[in-house]
This record gives C-alpha cells, structure tokens and sequence, in this order.
C-alpha cells in the first residue's frame, strides 16, 4: 500500500508526468499489475436521458444552450426507453450504466423524482447505476444513495488555474463540494478531466494534484480528450497528441493505484495499437457504444474486435464492491 498517498507534491507529479513516455508506461504499468487483473477492462455505456438546453458556457460543451450547435433539445427520457437502453447496454456486455442530464444543477422536482426511479429500476438489472446530472446538495446526494445509485460522475475538467478559462457560470469549488457531498452520501466517485482545452502541461499535472490530493481518491477517473464540436469555443482547438493522453493515463495509474482509469472522449480517433498502450499504461475500463452524450464513440462490435485481439475480458458488475467486503471479512486464528 505505500503508493496510496494523499500527500503528493506537484514537483513529485511533474518527474513522474516527465518521465521518457516507454519507462512511464513500464511503471505503471508495473504498479496496475499489482493493484488490478491484468487485462480485465470494465465496460461501460452512457445515455443522455435529458439532452441539450443547458445555462452553463462551458467551452467544450454542444449542449450548452448558448452555444449555436446542431445539438437538438430534447426532454428527460421515458423510463421505459432507459430501460430499454440499459438492457441493450448489458447485453452488449456493459456492467455499468451511466445517465446524463444536461442541467447546471438537480432540482428537487418531478424530474428528479423520476431519475430517482430510473435509478431504482435500472438498479434491478444488476447493473452498476452510474448518473452526471450537475452539481448535487447533500439532501440530493442521500436521496441518490436511498434510490441505489452506484456511482456519481462530476468531473473538475482542469487545473484550478485554467478552470476560469473553460467555465465561468460555477466555480471549481462548486465542482470539489458536490464530489464532498457524493463522498458523504457513500456513492462511489467517479471524476476527472479533459485535456485539449487550450491548457498547459502544468495545468494537466494540476488537474491530477487536485484529484490524488482528494481525502480518497475517485473510484473512477475519467481521461477525455476533447472532441472539437462546431459552434463551441473550443471548435478549433487542435486534437491532442496521442502521447499527451498515454502520460495522462500512466501518471494517473501511478497516483491512484486502486482507482478505475477510464480512456473515455477521444478515443475513436485511436488505433487499435494506439488504445493497447493505454491498456498497457493502467487504462482499465472504457465507455463503449456509437455515442457518448453527443459525441462519437467507438461501436460496440468493434470494441469487442479490439478485446478479442488484445486478449482483454470484461469486468463483471460491483467486482470492487466484492473484493472490498472480502478485505473486510474477519477470519479467526485456527
């Protein structure tokens, strides 16, 4: 255990994140063998129950309203379509399903009430219940736990310094007290960021300093790299270098060793041989279907191509869950 710290140091991060990029990959590759199955990737499917129409301005984002893009507004979703969805999703071998809202913030309305039960329902299928619905309260984080939520994704996106030139409608703060109060409420935390935001190595090495330096680190850190959308700020940006996300994903595998490390937006633009190094970096685990949210995503047939010729096997639904309650039972001396 004497790589779980919470104490790191943004020298530290820096050697690490600088390291040349093969011996960066062999170390963590080194620390993910010690901490994980090897090869075991988790697959995951996310659906946007509730797309477009959002007060934020976050540069990257189609579907915020301020933004002119082809994104159409569409209401929260029937229960029976989610259902639909998340059925199609485990079939597909999916063992998590996410549902995202495009809302600055939940209210305590009907709207809730019935992702609450989108949740309760979908929990049934013996999936793991995974929503990104904005910033949560306290209340509204228990009433997600009561409901059987999973896991709550809210990413901090970037470094605190560069976060005022993405978003200026919340503030990183905002984004650090709804993961305090989705930690409180025992939901397992599921953040992380986007590079290819206009930022700095040193802002990448300030987002992670931000996530290792957390109380617990997230069960799940998501690693995306921007998908430019037409008629958002960040349209022109150009796309990030294939070894920005590698060091990415190997400095985060370093810092959080038990943590998931999710290869999330971007990723059809990689090879096959492109994806294995990640694999090989610490990357275990992956959304998987045509879309994410609004944007492209590899398709499930080939994504299983991908396992089949990289000798990679889906992880089963609350496999941590289990291998927690095992590190937990007591056994007497014989």
């Amino acid at each position: 255990m004497k790589y779980i710290r919470h104490n790191w140091t943004i020298e530290e991060i820096t050697e690490i994140y600088n390291r040349p990029l093969l011996k960066l990959v062999l170390d963590a590759s080194k620390i993910h063998e010690q901490y994980h199955k090897y090869g075991e990737v988790q697959i995951s499917s996310l659906l946007s129950i509730k797309t477009g129409g959002c007060s934020e301005d976050c540069g990257y984002c189609p579907q915020a309203a301020r933004h002119q893009t082809n994104v159409k507004v569409e209401p929260l979703m029937k229960l029976e379509t989610v259902l639909a969805a998340a059925k199609n999703a485990k079939a597909g071998g999916a063992s998590r399903f996410c549902m995202g809202a495009a809302w600055r913030e939940v209210r305590d309305n009907s709207d809730f009430d019935r992702v609450l039960e989108m949740v309760k329902e979908v929990n049934k299928l013996e999936l793991e219940v995974c929503c990104t619905l904005g910033m949560i309260n306290q209340y509204q984080a228990d009433r997600l736990a009561e409901a059987g939520l999973y896991a709550y994704n809210h990413n901090i996106d970037t470094s605190e310094k560069h976060y005022t030139e993405v978003i200026t409608t919340r503030t990183y703060n905002d984004r650090l007290n709804t993961l305090d109060h989705v930690r409180k409420a025992g939901i397992s935390v599921c953040s992380g960021g986007i590079i290819g935001l206009g930022e700095t190595d040193e802002d990448r090495i300030g987002m992670l300093y931000t996530l290792v330096n957390l109380p617990q680190h997230p069960e799940s850190v998501p690693i995306n790299a921007l998908v430019p959308v037409e008629g958002t700020p960040l349209a022109e940006n150009k796309r990030v270098p294939f070894d920005a996300l590698v060091r990415m994903v190997a400095t985060a595998r370093i810092l959080m060793p038990k943590s998931a490390v999710r290869l999330s937006a971007g990723r059809l633009e990689l090879s096959i041989a492109e994806q294995a190094m990640c694999f090989m970096a610490g990357a275990n685990s992956i959304f998987a279907g045509d879309k994410l949210l609004t944007t492209p995503n590899p398709e499930y047939n080939a994504d299983m191509d991908m396992f089949r010729i990289l000798g990679l096997t889906p992880k089963a639904s609350f496999a941590d869950r289990q291998i927690k309650n095992k590190e937990h039972v007591h056994h007497e001396p014989c």
